[in-house]
């Protein structure tokens, strides 16, 4: 049985004109604290962590500190 409250409003990280159904990341945040993630291809797995990591992890994409994981990424 999942912990994953069944309340959820989930977001999904998708380009502006993305067709289909992905897979496509999607967050949610829930009480506690903590938030939620899934890949639209297996909504049953649940990722949590909390927002103040989430909110480190953002700062670093933003800042580029994971762009050598991408394709094509300078280096």
């Amino acid at each position: 049985m999942s912990d994953t409250p069944t309340d959820l409003t989930w977001t999904r990280a998708a380009p502006d004109d993305a067709e289909g159904p992905g897979p496509w990341i999607e967050i949610a945040y829930g009480g506690c604290d903590l938030v939620y993630l899934r890949e639209t291809s297996a909504p049953d797995t649940v990722v949590t962590t909390t927002r103040t990591k989430w909110d480190a992890f953002v700062l670093g994409v933003q800042a580029g500190e994971f762009d050598h994981f991408v394709d094509g990424a300078e280096r």
